[in-house]
């Protein structure tokens, strides 16, 4: 058991430190890194699809990486925005890492890109625990999923710069409580910033792209108060709803709303 947790720290703490270069690279090249993560289903490939193509229309260089564990249905989606746009294939891992987006833009990575969009797999256990070398953390939930998930998921949403509620066209068929919802977001992440968003009525999209673009020049403003790994990095929560990520073959989505 002990040297299991072993790997598993050393794991991390890899992953933090190829991070970390990945950050101060791409700040060098002034590119904000944005993460995305959720469940399946909480309609974020339809949300950053209508973000990509909101960007394109005014002119801006976004791009975006998705990430999956088969099919590249999400990237094709993700291509009609008019953004240059790539596909991550984990192979059955459930999360991404850094060494692999790193991988990928040694190869691609637009001249002149302002904004890298990461779509990253569809699960909010593993990826929580994964630094990409993030500027921007967003976590997004759909009002279907239930107010009382954030406090189920709290490395997610605690590690969270942003919030974003999804399919609020939904909200009242649902029976969502949204001021449950925001008390048990703040419970985990007080004072972060939650959005409201409907994809299929564009309603939240320019908040998202411009909270996206203010990450490019400057920290997000909201930053949560991340408890450090057993490792001693620092950069992120204790992994306190994982499973063991050992339990995959260890290399390193969504209907629309």
């Amino acid at each position: 058991m002990c040297r299991s947790v072993d790997v598993k720290q050393a794991v991390l703490a890899r992953n933090d430190d190829l991070a970390e270069a990945l950050r101060d690279d791409l700040a060098r090249q002034s590119v904000a890194l944005v993460n995305l993560l959720s469940s399946p289903g909480s309609g974020k490939t339809e949300l950053l699809g209508r973000v990509l193509a909101r960007a394109v229309g005014r002119g801006l260089p976004v791009a975006a990486l998705t990430a999956d564990l088969a099919t590249e249905n999400d990237a094709r989606r993700l291509a009609r925005s008019g953004a240059p746009v790539q596909q991550v294939l984990t192979d059955g891992l459930c999360h991404l890492e850094a060494r692999q987006v790193r991988t990928r833009l040694e190869s691609w990575l637009p001249a002149g890109t302002a904004v890298l969009f990461v779509e990253n797999v569809g699960n909010l256990v593993c990826p929580a625990s994964y630094d990409l070398g993030e500027t921007l953390r967003i976590v997004l939930m759909a009002v279907t999923e239930g107010e009382d998930k954030p406090l189920k998921y709290p490395t997610a949403f605690g590690s969270a710069h942003l919030v974003v509620v999804t399919k609020t066209d939904l909200a009242e068929a649902a029976g969502f409580d949204e001021d449950a919802f925001r008390a048990n977001v703040h419970r985990v992440n007080p004072g972060v910033e939650i959005v409201r968003t409907c994809a299929r009525a564009g309603d939240g999209v320019d908040t998202v792209l411009e909270r996206a673009l203010s990450a490019r020049d400057a920290a997000p403003p909201h930053r949560p108060p991340l408890a450090p790994h057993p490792h001693g990095h620092g950069h992120h929560p204790a992994d306190a709803d994982a499973h063991d990520h050992h339990a995959h073959p260890h290399p390193a989505t969504a209907p629309a709303s």
